[in-house]
């Protein structure tokens, strides 16, 4: 469900899911803990963005080979997930703690509400507040 929100392309979202569940199964021995959720979503998010930057790719030497003017462009929300994936954002949220990183995950680039944040992490709502307000600290410091 989380795939769909960021990509409409139902093949797309089952290539990425086949591609991180084949991930998850070789590399298991890479997983140093935490909370296994956000582990494997960012596996597939990084695959979302490997496959939408093909796709765009495909379809800007198609747009090239038939000659038309305007190629398609990368939407915000793409240029996001990419700086999310590859930037400077990634070395600073891997070294906030899993815990924080797992709010900001869910909270920040999956765009759960702190309630449903809370339920699928399994704690309070006000400690998704509270992780939310220090991850953000962090990250602050850490960017700055």
């Amino acid at each position: 469900m989380r795939l769909r929100r960021r990509c409409t392309d139902q093949t797309l979202i089952d290539e990425v899911l086949q591609d991180t569940f084949l991930s998850v199964w070789r590399d298991a021995r890479r997983f140093r803990g935490g909370e296994v959720g956000a582990w494997i979503w960012t596996i597939a998010s990084r695959r979302l963005v490997d496959g939408l930057r093909a796709s765009r790719s495909r379809f800007r030497l198609l747009d090239r080979l038939l000659g038309r003017p305007n190629p398609i462009e990368a939407s915000a929300e793409d240029q996001v997930l990419v700086g999310i994936a590859y930037g400077d954002l990634t070395p600073a949220l891997n070294r906030l703690s899993p815990e924080l990183r797992a709010v900001i995950q869910a909270t920040v680039l999956d765009g759960l509400s702190t309630a449903e944040a809370a339920e699928l992490l399994g704690i309070p709502r006000n400690t998704v507040k509270t992780r939310a307000m220090r991850a953000r600290t962090q990250l602050r410091r850490s960017l700055t």
